[in-house]
Formats: structure tokens, C-alpha cells, sequence
């Protein structure tokens, strides 16, 4: 015993950090919803988490690849959201941006130069 409790118990205690992290960031609308439809929001919250452990991708690879979806559909708050998370995930500012950058082929110019304002946001 290392007088912080045993790995599992510290591993359980970081998750819980990280969620109440992950909480105080949350955007006021996606609140509100969570708050209107909780059981609908925790199972969209599952289903992410699911997502996540079912392939072999890694967390930063995955929310680089989110980061493009969420340019190709157009949502600011998703590329956002993502960048942060591949940011916080161990992507450097070159990766971000290096993702954004492989798009503009397959969403155009215009789209690509929005999602590369909007990784901007996070980066700057």
C-alpha cells in the first residue's frame, strides 16, 4: 500500500476527476439538454464511450477523426469539443491542424478554411 489506496482504487478516483473536469466544460445548451433528457444524454454518453473502446484506435487518433467529422458536417462546437480533446489526449497543435488541413480535397475550401478558423479558437 502506497498511502493513496491500491491502483484500482486511484484509477477509479483519476475517472472521476476527469469527469468532474469534463463537467465544468460543458457547453450551457448540451447541459440544459442533459438536464431536459437525462436517460436520453447518458445513453448518447454510452454509446460514445462504447465507440471508443471497440476498435483499435487510439484516444488521440479517435478524436482527430472526430475532429474531421465534426468539420465535414459543419459543427463548429464538435470541431471545438474535439480539438480539445485530441489536444488534451497528447495530439500536438501541428496534428490539429495537420487534420484539418487533409479535408480540403474532400469538404472543399470553404469548409476547411471555417474548421480551420474554428480550431483557432482552441489553439490560439
Amino acid at each position: 500500500m502506497n498511502g493513496f489506496g491500491s491502483i484500482e482504487e486511484c484509477g477509479i478516483l483519476l475517472n472521476i476527476i476527469k469527469e468532474e473536469e469534463y463537467m465544468t466544460n460543458i457547453p450551457g445548451n448540451y447541459q440544459k439538454m442533459k438536464e431536459a433528457f437525462p436517460e436520453l444524454i447518458a445513453s448518447y454518453e454510452s454509446a460514445g464511450n462504447i465507440a471508443r473502446k471497440a476498435g483499435p484506435l487510439d484516444e488521440k487518433t479517435g478524436h482527430l477523426v472526430q475532429l474531421a467529422a465534426s468539420a465535414a458536417a459543419g459543427s463548429e462546437g464538435g470541431v471545438h469539443s474535439h480539438a480539445k480533446r485530441a489536444l488534451k489526449a497528447g495530439a500536438s497543435k501541428e496534428e490539429v491542424l495537420h487534420a484539418v488541413a487533409l479535408l480540403i480535397n474532400t469538404i472543399g475550401f470553404p469548409s476547411t478554411a471555417a474548421a480551420f478558423s474554428w480550431v483557432s479558437d482552441v489553439i490560439d
